[in-house]
């Protein structure tokens, strides 16, 4: 198009030369009144300033709506998508019928593997990227309203409209974690915050937990009201803690009534008894083993002198201490996670009934370590005593002190005690073995290799119990013969007396990497197994476990759904998590206006429920109001481009050169005169 055309200016000097030229000559004109001179100065400077006369071509440039759908986890609810679908249909079939305006749909869709919720303004920024801010229109977005990343300031400089997807009347209760530890000791509890939204009703709602898949316990809980609760941590590693509030009538998803804790379970120091009945050459292995932990707290004590002796040695010189008896084995005896016997008789110095006390310990939930030599053969060993009812070997009265070979057995080739230790097999011998006769339970893990129990691992009541059938096991420490792990054969040891997760017999193990499910479990039995795998959506497939030959059976499987996987074998049952065990993006799920509001009302847009019928869409100029009953508007911004150019000069050259002549020519004539 063209216009009228514009006065510039293109001066041959500088402006401020220009005004100094002009000014000069009309002093010096004024002064002799020789006004006649103002024509040829006059000509000298439009002929300086170069007046010139400019009209543009341009054509006018189409603005751009950008229209936003949104595709996120949210939108399949209750039909959500189906209305967006028809609701862009209509949208775009309206916007077409406007001239002058290209439109630009941009999708969002959750990204895998990120639990960001839904971000609209990023996908504004997107599809505004390439394009001037000046030419926008306007933007429509589509969608229920549940948006993470609204700005605080609307500096779109054109309307933000909104058509909302969903109903007004709609209900749904969701289950909200406030607070939650990330760890907790083992034995005792942590303190969990939840409350169960229901906004608009009120009452009570069942809440349901479960940990680590086990019974479910119910209580009754008010909605919409804080609540605290104490979980108990029962076990060191990851404690998994499913929460479940009750389905509420009409509700929308049933998905955000559910939330899983994870809690990992810490062990404080364990505490160990060690007590060796004299001094011998293997004691300062347990010590040393034990003290190396950082984990362990060790009390330690040596019967250098049995108290019967009588020699009339002075008291004051028999012990750097005495012997706390009846702390250790009455007062304080729970609070011990281990006890160990090293090469230990029976003496005056615990009377019969700690012996009893000490049974009921383990039967209760706790360990015991027999680490027995010569002395356990005698009519005095601490198996003539009540410890014979948890201990799993009874003494022969026989004491073989030839070398031998320490063999692994096949049950202990399956045993994580002692599976696949450093070395396999190639060790040093030992030298002394106590004779033993079953007693018809525990597992025999190590032998001579002639079949005499050497170590045999035991679970009595609700606690454990190991009996090691030799004094000469420090042999390896010292590497006489080749020596051997024990360093590492007892670490496993005295950690599976006091219930190490990884180290169970049987045990059920999962975990998700890379979108993989790896499924592992552990069993004294040979042979395979088959999972059944619960994925997030309820489905359930068989997965085989092939017998990897150590008392593992494993197998994987890929998957692609972030949440919570249940996977069972033979009664047991273990969770996996893959991704965010409460993803944002289902934590709200109800349509609503209230977080685009602020926003849109700022630039003077409109909301509208899709439920209500579509709006008409109207070309509006950027000073008017952007929106009304039954319509929104799409400011036309009238850019436009500038194809070319006419240029010319406001004065000819020859008239300028002619009024400059006649004007000196003037000039000359009046002088002549005067």
């Amino acid at each position: 198009m063209s216009g009228v055309p514009d006065l510039i200016f293109s001066p041959l000097l500088p402006w401020p030369i220009l005004a100094g030229a002009a000014l000069l000559g009309l002093l010096l004109m004024a002064r002799g009144r020789q006004w006649w001179r103002l024509i040829p100065l006059a000509a000298l400077l439009l002929a300086l300033a170069d007046p010139r006369l400019t009209r543009q071509q341009a054509t006018p440039l189409p603005d751009t709506a950008v229209v936003v759908v949104d595709q996120s986890p949210s939108m399949e609810i209750d039909g959500r998508q189906a209305q967006a679908d028809k609701a862009l249909a209509g949208v775009l079939d309206r916007l077409k019928a406007l001239p002058g305006l290209d439109v630009r749909v941009e999708r969002w869709q959750a990204q895998p593997g990120r639990d960001e919720g839904t971000l609209l303004f990023q996908a504004v920024d997107r599809a505004l990227s390439d394009l001037p801010r000046r030419r926008l229109a306007g933007v429509v977005m589509i969608t229920d309203g549940q948006v993470k990343d609204v700005p605080a300031y609307n500096d779109l400089g054109a309307p933000l409209h909104v058509l909302l997807a969903g109903h007004a009347d709609e209900r749904d209760r969701r289950l909200v974690v406030e607070q939650a530890p990330g760890f907790g000791i083992v034995g005792g509890t942590v303190e969990l915050a939840l409350r169960i939204d229901d906004p608009g009703h009120d009452g009570k709602a069942d809440l349901t937990l479960r940990q680590d898949g086990g019974e479910a316990k119910v209580m009754p809980m008010p909605v919409n009201r804080r609540v605290t609760i104490q979980v108990p941590v029962s076990h060191a590693g990851q404690n998994l803690l499913e929460l479940e509030a009750e389905a509420a009538p009409n509700e929308l998803s049933l998905e955000n009534n559910r939330a899983v804790v994870s809690i990992s379970g810490v062990r404080d120091h364990l505490r160990v008894l060690l007590i060796s009945g004299e001094p011998h050459a293997g004691e300062r292995t347990w010590r040393n083993l034990l003290k190396a932990d950082p984990g362990v707290d060790l009390v330690h004590f040596t019967i250098l002198r049995p108290p019967e002796k009588d020699d009339r040695t002075p008291m004051r010189e028999l012990a750097l201490i005495s012997f706390p008896v009846r702390e250790l084995f009455e007062e304080k005896l729970h609070d011990f996670d281990l006890i160990i016997f090293d090469r230990y008789r029976k003496r005056t110095v615990l009377p019969p009934s700690y012996y009893e006390n000490i049974a009921q310990y383990v039967q209760g939930g706790g360990a015991l370590l027999m680490a027995a030599g010569p002395e356990f053969a005698g009519p005095n060993g601490p198996y003539a005593s009540a410890l014979s009812q948890v201990l799993p070997l009874a003494p022969s009265g026989e004491v073989v002190e030839e070398p031998y070979l320490p063999t692994v057995t096949a049950l202990g080739k399956r045993h994580p005690v002692t599976s696949d230790l450093p070395g396999d097999g190639h060790w040093g011998r030992w030298l002394r073995l106590i004779g033993t006769s079953g007693s018809g339970h525990g597992d025999v893990v190590m032998d001579d290799g002639k079949g005499h129990p050497l170590l045999v691992l035991d679970r009595v009541g609700k606690g454990r119990v190991a009996e090691l059938t030799s004094d000469t096991i420090w042999l390896w420490s010292r590497g006489w013969d080749g020596g051997g792990p024990q360093a590492e054969l007892l670490r496993r040891l005295a950690h599976w007396l006091m219930k190490e997760p990884e180290l169970e017999e049987n045990r059920l193990s999962a975990e998700i990497q890379g979108g993989q499910l790896k499924v592992e479990r552990r069993s004294l039995q040979p042979g395979g197994a088959e999972a059944s795998v619960t994925g997030p959506d309820g489905k359930s497939q068989k997965l085989p476990l092939a017998d990897q030959g150590d008392g593992r059976a494993a197998g994987s499987l890929a998957i692609d759904k972030p949440g919570l996987w249940r996977i069972e074998v033979d009664g047991q049952m273990v969770l996996a998590a893959s991704g965010s065990l409460n993803p944002v993006e289902m934590a709200e799920i109800k349509a609503t206006p209230d977080k685009l509001k602020p926003y849109v009302q700022q630039g003077g847009g409109g909301i509208r429920w899709i439920d209500d019928g579509l709006p008409s869409f109207r070309s509006i100029s950027p000073n008017t109001a952007k929106s009304g009953p039954g319509w929104m508007g799409l400011q036309a911004n009238g850019q436009t481009q500038v194809t070319a150019v006419e240029d010319a000069p406001l004065l000819p050259g020859p008239l300028l050169l002619l009024l400059g002549l006649g004007g000196l020519a003037l000039a000359w004539w009046r002088e002549g005169k005067s």
